[in-house]
């Protein structure tokens, strides 16, 4: 009977390559993929067949909690890398037993991200994850003592490597001679480290209105605060105008420009005053293609009601609306 080992799986080189290595080896591999709110990512489309089964986890709202107030803080903008990993390991502990795995494989390369894989940090997500030596790292293994994988003889440490540093060359040579021709982006990617989505993060904690809707509406369009309790998200091309249509809830306002103007469509939410529905209708018409025309009919109505109410609005520059931009 084979041995089993859960790898996690990110969607980049670096997961991937690990998880070919002790495959390769004559283990039976099952490649775990956290889900998390902060990352577009469709692990089916962009992970390659190796030969291993993909599963998925849906850490969403737990990373919600950890995203207000992690214990060992942020990197340089609001990513909680050592939090996030030790949120991830320590699941994918518990999935072990269930899964009838006796280690678990992670892609980590010694000093490849200055807050998550120095040393130090390393050593304290696999003691904080509960892992301890259950956990193997292939591309940097020879910088560390022998995991119990590497001890029981289940997986060859001759085999392993002793990559570090930030650069990426030494594993696109192994990823060539291992035949992967085909991968995701070698760095992979996260929305925390993205300055503009996470000035929009800062503001919604602020105002106190994090929750997985609200995260979502964060990855689309131009963000305006148009009151205190209240935000509107216009959007910059059709499938975005699609997207926010779907993301609309029950309560929220849609907006958008007389039925022979092209123009974006934009969504409201939070206390929509009368008030606030006319200030939406006028930064709308300001997003919108109205080449010699002075006045607009914007076209809104509130979630899930079908019927249209409409404002005529003068047309105006979209500098006017600069200071509610988030």
């Amino acid at each position: 009977m084979k041995i089993k080992a859960l790898a996690l799986i990110s969607g980049g080189l670096d997961s991937l390559l690990s998880a070919k290595l002790v495959h390769d080896q004559g283990v039976e591999v099952i490649g775990v993929h956290f889900k998390i709110p902060f990352c577009k990512l469709n692990i089916r489309k962009v992970f390659p067949d190796i030969g291993i089964e993909i599963i998925e986890v849906d850490l969403s709202q737990e990373f919600l909690k950890l995203i207000e107030e992690p214990c060992y803080g942020f990197g340089a903008n609001m990513n909680p890398c050592i939090d996030c990993k030790i949120l991830m390991f320590s699941k994918a502990r518990e999935l072990m037993s269930r899964m009838g795995a006796k280690f678990v494989i992670t892609g980590e390369v010694l000093g490849q991200r200055p807050m998550s894989q120095n040393k130090q940090a390393l050593k304290l997500i696999k003691r904080q994850s509960g892992l301890d030596d259950l956990l193997l790292r292939p591309l940097s293994a020879k910088f560390f003592p022998p995991s119990l994988a590497e001890k029981e003889g289940w997986v060859k440490r001759e085999e392993l490597f002793n990559f570090n540093g930030r650069r990426r060359t030494a594993q696109m040579q192994l990823a060539k001679d291992l035949g992967l021709l085909k991968y995701s982006t070698p760095a992979g990617g996260c929305l925390l480290t993205d300055p503009c989505f996470c000035r929009r993060l800062q503001e919604l904690l602020s105002h106190k209105e994090l929750d997985l809707d609200n995260l979502a509406l964060l990855k689309v369009g131009r963000h305006f605060r148009i009151g205190n309790n209240a935000r509107l998200v216009v959007g910059r091309e059709k499938d975005e105008n699609d997207l926010l249509m779907r993301l609309a809830r029950p309560g929220d306002y849609l907006f958008g420009p007389q039925k022979d103007l092209a123009g974006p469509t934009a969504l409201a939410r939070g206390l929509i005053t009368p008030e606030l529905t006319f200030l939406a209708s006028e930064i709308t018409s300001a997003y919108t293609d109205a080449v010699g025309l002075k006045e607009i009919e914007v076209l809104y109505r509130q979630v899930p009601a079908a019927k249209d109410n409409m404002h005529k609005i003068l047309h105006v520059s979209k500098s006017r609306f600069a200071h509610l931009l988030i």
